[in-house]
């Protein structure tokens, strides 16, 4: 963990946020990248801050401070043309504001004594969700519909698979024990890959963060009870 005091930590986050977003923003409007790729570069990109707030040990009253102000951002550029490589105006969807929201309620629950199940549902979200979109979008052969969200199976083991690597990594390196941290991660691949399958309005984005989050709290806490 570091040891650079707050006010030197929150310029290189937001350092690194302002930098993520410009390159996207100069992707949409400078070339013909899809505005859906850059939409991934953010999302995937915003989810990392999250270990970068882990090792710069950012106050939990600053990342949800952080998360409101996010999803009033968000709320505004569905609207508002703020920034093109967050939204498309218009677009029928509330998944960057539930985004914010979910980074919100997992800094609010977990960050101040557990912040690796924070890290845990935000890295699922980020890389999983984004990775999962990515493959279906481009090599997705087989597709399926729940509740009027298109998936394809090839997105779904993209989600499962991300899933799988993000929980069983982290919690290996934090709780030590490589067999139930690997079983922890293979019962929240299965929920968080279920989870995402319900994308009504972006739900997903609040649904598969907190899921993921709060399975392996619970798994992990049934299993030091039972040892």
């Amino acid at each position: 963990m570091s040891d650079l005091p707050l006010s030197l930590s929150l310029p290189l986050i937001l350092f690194y946020l302002t930098v993520l977003v410009l390159a996207a923003e100069g992707l949409n409007r400078l070339t013909d990248t899809h505005g859906e790729f850059t939409r991934k570069i953010v999302h995937i990109g915003s989810g990392n801050v999250v270990l970068l707030a882990w090792w710069l040990q950012i106050p939990t009253t600053i990342g949800i401070g952080a998360a409101i102000v996010a999803g009033i951002i968000a709320l505004l550029s569905y609207s508002v043309p703020i920034l093109p490589s967050l939204n498309s105006v218009g677009r029928k969807s509330l998944g960057t504001f539930f985004y914010a929201v979910s980074f919100g309620v997992l800094f609010a629950c977990f960050w101040t004594k557990h912040p690796e199940f924070t890290v845990i549902g935000i890295l699922i979200m980020a890389w999983g969700d984004g990775l999962a979109a990515v493959v279906g979008q481009r090599f997705g052969q087989h597709p399926y519909e729940i509740f009027g969200g298109k998936k394809s199976l090839e997105g779904s083991l993209t989600m499962f698979l991300v899933s799988f690597l993000m929980a069983g990594l982290i919690l290996t390196s934090t709780q030590g024990n490589p067999l139930s941290s690997w079983g922890i991660a293979l019962v929240v691949a299965m929920v968080a890959t279920g989870l995402e399958s319900f994308s009504w309005l972006g739900i997903d984005n609040l649904l598969v963060p907190l899921g993921s989050t709060f399975c392996a709290f619970y798994l992990s806490r049934i299993i030091i009870l039972t040892n």
